[in-house]
């Protein structure tokens, strides 16, 4: 039996405004995806405190929602999709590749989890994302070749090779920089747990290797990792240092909300 949301709390949670039971149109659409950016959180603490993430939407509900936490693109875009199609969008699930850090090729399939969304009152899809840290704040046209600029810039997605690839483009430097490749294929939730529990346990992922939460802000982002707190405003961006685990803790609390669980080393994940 799939699993029902608390709608009314998970509206509460991302501080929706909109009428109740919202329409399930293109602008509640956008209204949503900016408020849920704003709210909850792109961080992967759990992994670092040795607390398992399942793809499990009871539990994500319990930990987005009950707990006012964040998580990473497969939690945040699972239980997304679960909010909008309870309100009566059609969701599917793509997957994606994100393009390597070093700027070499995409990571393997199921790298990232994203969301082609259609709405009631238009047949033509959008890509909706709450899962990629700083991306675009409103869901984009799900057309190959138009241009589309918001508030976190312009970006565009390319046919290419049989997927598609999302491009935002780098000011000043006048090129389109791809940030992942996704398939049109949908899939299941469950689809995506070997690429979860990969980003949870391997050297080599990059969720192993550093701390990080980052929320959205109406004018820009705030970033806490490892040892330092990024303030970007209106283009500006600052730095100051954050000294120790009990300094850090008190920057969770503070800029984000969030107040890390106490587990067990027994519980942790691989």
């Amino acid at each position: 039996m799939a699993h029902t949301l608390e709608v009314g709390a998970y509206l509460d949670r991302i501080g929706f405004e909109g009428p109740r039971p919202p329409v399930p149109d293109a602008a509640t659409l956008r209204a949503l995806h900016r408020a849920h950016l704003l709210t909850v959180p792109f961080e992967n603490l759990d992994i670092h405190i040795g607390r398992p993430i399942v793809l499990d939407l009871a539990a994500l509900e319990r930990k987005l929602v009950g707990e006012r936490r964040g998580g990473f693109c497969y939690e945040l875009n699972g239980m997304f999709a679960a909010l909008l199609r309870q309100l009566g969008y059609e969701v599917e699930l793509l997957q994606a590749r994100v393009r390597k850090a070093e700027g070499e090729g995409f990571g393997p399939p199921f790298d990232h989890l994203l969301l082609r969304v259609r709405c009631q009152d238009g047949p033509r899809p959008w890509l909706a994302d709450v899962g990629f840290g700083d991306s675009f704040m409103e869901p984009l046209r799900l057309e190959a070749g138009l241009e589309q600029a918001e508030v976190t810039g312009r970006w565009r997605i390319e046919a290419v090779d049989g997927d598609l690839e999302l491009r935002r483009h780098a000011s000043g430097a006048g090129r389109w920089d791809p940030e992942h490749r996704f398939g049109s294929y949908a899939h299941e939730l469950g689809s995506f747990a070997a690429m979860c529990r990969y980003h949870q346990t391997s050297p080599k992922s990059p969720f192993t290797k550093r701390h990080v939460c980052s929320l959205a802000t109406p004018t820009g982002r705030l970033t806490l990792r490892d040892d330092r707190l990024i303030v970007t405003d209106s283009g500006q961006r600052t730095e100051r240092p954050i000294d120790g685990e009990a300094a850090f803790e008190a920057a969770l609390r503070e800029h984000f909300g969030v107040v890390l669980p106490a587990v067990a080393p027994s519980s942790a994940a691989g």
